[in-house]
Parts: C-alpha cells; structure tokens; sequence
C-alpha cells in the first residue's frame, strides 16, 4: 500500500504590516516612564510555506532568529515540533524579544490545517467558547477605574485586572476597594503588582518587599480578589511561597519566566496558585502546553499571560479552550487607547468579547484565523 509522502518546510517569509491608523500611548504600569503605543494593523508577521500548498502564520520574529529557521527548518517536517522548538531555543538564545515563538505557533498553525482542525480540538479541547478578562494597562485613580469597571461590567466582561504599586499601599487598596464599591460581585477583580520585571532587585518604579506584598496581599483578601500577581522579584521564589502560605487568597504569576524548568521548581515549592507562562517568552506553545501537563498535576490554575495582543493571544485562546484547568483568557483591554480590537486589527476574521463576555472558538482548522492580507507592505 502506498503511503502519502509527508509535508515539508519550503520556505519562510516575514511580513511588515503596514498601520491602518496610529490609536496614542499610554504610560504602562509595568514600566514607569516610558510610553506604550496602540495602533490599527502594523508590525510583523511569520509565514512558514510547505510543500502541499499549507502555510501557517505566527507572531513576527527577529531576522537572525527567521535566519536561523530558514537554515534549519527548510525541507524538515512541521510536525516535528519538539526537535525545532529544540533547535531554535539554541539559536535564539541571547535574541532580542520573542525568541522563536512566531515559528512555533506557524507550525502549530500548519499542523491543525494539515489534520483539519483547530487547535483546540487537537489538544482535547472541550469548550468551544471561553471567558476573557479585560487586563488594564496603566496606573490609574480609583474613581476612573471603578467607572470603567462599570462599563466593562456593562459591556458583560466577567472579570478585570487592576494594576497597582501606587506609591502606598493605601492608595493601591482605595483603587481596588472603589472597583469593588462599583461592581459588587458582577465582575471577578484580579490585582497585578507588576514586581516580577527585572530579573534583579531592582526595576522601575516602586519595588515591594515582602513586608509591603503581605500588608496588600491581606488587604485584598478581604475585598474578595481572585489574585495577587507577581507581588515579589521573579526569582524569590521562598518568599514568595511563604507569602502564599500566609493568606488565602491565589498568588499568581510566571509571565517573565522563560524556562521549563522554573516552572517545575514554582510547583515544587508551591510557590504560585496560578501559573502566567507566556508563549513569546517560552518560545511558542509547545512550551506552554508541557507547563499546562504540571499545572495540572500539582492542582495548580493555568492562565497564560496575554501572547503580544494578536496572534500569541489566538494561540492562547486554544490553549485555555483545552484545558479544564483554565478558568480565564487574558485580553489587554484598557479602552479608549488599548482597546483589544487593535491588537486583532490584522485579522481578517478577528475575534470578538460577546455580551456576555466570551470568546468563541475559531472553527476553522489549525489557528483558525487570516492574515489581512491586504495590509502586507511590497
């Protein structure tokens, strides 16, 4: 019997985007001083071609590390998932931003379009639609917040994500105490300390101590939050379980740490209720999905962190979909500048929140959206 031959890596593109329209900026919490921009389309785009007329698409890479695939991963077979992933950790290793991620979440892309089905289904997923959570970006008042709180509420978002390190804890907790004030219990409230930046002991902006992070961790709890996320440096990982130990209330985090390995010695520890792995830092979902096996072993949440606002988050968004143990999609929506829909403007088909604040699951196969191809430049 003749067996079909298999699907091979022909070629690999990088697309530039041109911007439909620059939206402003925001100063983000996570890094005081400098500014954040929002725009309609921009950016970049990996396309990985096969030899069956598949290609699959991810979030852009960096040219050495699209150099390094094109040397490696021509004429190889996209299923083989876990030896490129291997490959290009070595390559990329030092690479600015994202890694190989993008090449990753393209093979994953052609794979599902090969088996013709999304994602979701191949990974033994059950849920055809997921709650999102709308995660703020800047510091704000607590008056402005709890009004958007409000209208998110309104809007029917489930859940929102408040950023704090205000200069006192007293000013963190009236931000966090009016948004419950406003919403009651319509809404879920999740709190991010945003401490888990830098790699050392120091980042911008107000850096807590253990002493600070318990005080706000029991404050919080008492304002029934979901969770404290990342209220310590990203490697104290033995204060961090003592302060998990020391209140009710989940402690997440994890979106910073890019190795398998961290992820092991966070359970271990009990370090985290909720673990925040990011597929642009743990380069791409086949990662993610190995942190998703450990989540569940150890009794642990799995919420990834947000995936770069366009295609990381349609990767994330399969992934929370096939996982029980997943209550919660993470979407970056702090409107009117960080609105979500610019994050999915270079989709063709983008995603949407419903009124009742979920995200259906695209039924096409693999990632189960496309490119808006008309925004490719040349």
């Amino acid at each position: 019997m003749e067996t079909q031959s298999r699907i091979r890596i022909t070629d690999i593109k990088l697309h530039r985007l041109r911007t439909i329209e620059e939206v402003g900026s925001m100063e983000a919490a996570w890094n005081p001083g400098t500014q954040m921009y929002f725009a309609r389309g921009g950016g970049t785009v990996v396309e990985i071609f096969t030899d069956q007329g598949i290609s699959g698409i991810g979030p852009g890479v960096h040219p050495e590390v699209l150099a390094a695939a094109k040397a490696h991963l021509l004429g190889q077979d996209p299923f083989d998932t876990e030896k490129h992933v291997a490959t290009l950790r070595y390559y990329a290793a030092g690479l600015p931003y994202r890694g190989a991620a993008g090449i990753d979440i393209a093979l994953w892309d052609i794979i599902g379009k090969a088996c013709g089905q999304p994602l979701y289904k191949l990974w033994g997923g059950g849920k055809d639609k997921v709650p999102a959570y709308a995660s703020m970006v800047r510091l704000s008042t607590p008056e402005e917040r709890a009004d958007l709180a409000v209208r998110l509420a309104d809007e029917g978002w489930q859940a929102i994500k408040l950023r704090i390190h205000h200069n006192t804890i007293q000013e963190d907790v009236r931000t966090v105490a009016a948004v419950r004030d406003a919403v009651g219990d319509r809404m879920q409230i999740m709190v991010d300390a945003n401490q888990a930046q830098s790699s050392g002991n120091w980042q911008p902006g107000i850096l807590w101590d253990f002493r600070r992070a318990l005080k706000t961790a029991i404050e919080l709890d008492q304002l029934d939050v979901f969770w404290l996320e990342e209220p310590l440096p990203r490697f104290s990982f033995k204060e961090l379980a003592k302060l998990n130990a020391a209140v009710g209330m989940r402690i997440a985090g994890g979106e910073n740490n890019r190795g398998f390995h961290e992820f092991v010695e966070m359970v271990q520890a009990d370090v985290y209720d909720v673990l925040q792995p990011e597929s642009m830092v743990c380069e791409g979902i086949t990662t993610l999905r190995k942190i998703g096996v450990l989540g569940e072993a150890f009794n642990k949440l799995v919420v990834p962190h947000h995936g770069g606002r366009n295609l990381g988050t349609i990767a994330h968004l399969h992934l929370v979909a096939s996982w029980r143990h997943s209550p919660y999609l993470e979407v970056l929506h702090d409107p009117p500048i960080g609105e979500y829909q610019n994050g999915f403007s270079i989709l063709a088909n983008p995603p949407v929140i419903d009124a009742a604040g979920f995200v259906a699951l695209p039924q096409a196969p693999g990632l189960g959206v496309e490119l808006d191809r008309s925004l490719i430049e040349g």
